[in-house]
């Protein structure tokens, strides 16, 4: 798992049965400190996360299983909200 913040949405009217019903919102990995790191991922969103806020990303298999739909074509799925971070250095 990792953290993430949330850029942006997808809209996709065509695409894999398994995702039919999935909210996609973009993704960008953050550092221990918040800062935006690596690329933009697209990943499925499990709790109603909006734009700008931070997010638990799972991935791999850990994301869909925790999607309930393991047989999916995705690879990242928001698996919660932080409200807090607290580093201690």
């Amino acid at each position: 798992m990792y953290l993430a913040k949330v850029v942006g949405t997808v809209v996709s009217t065509q695409k894999d049965e398994h995702l039919v019903g999935c909210k996609l919102l973009l993704t960008q990995r953050l550092d221990e400190h918040g800062a935006k790191i690596g690329g933009v991922e697209i990943a499925i969103d499990n709790v109603g996360a909006g734009s700008g806020e931070v997010v638990i990303v799972a991935s791999g298999s850990a994301a869909r299983q925790a999607s309930g739909r393991s047989q999916g074509p995705f690879d990242a799925t928001i698996v919660g909200i932080v409200d807090t971070l607290e580093v201690a250095d």
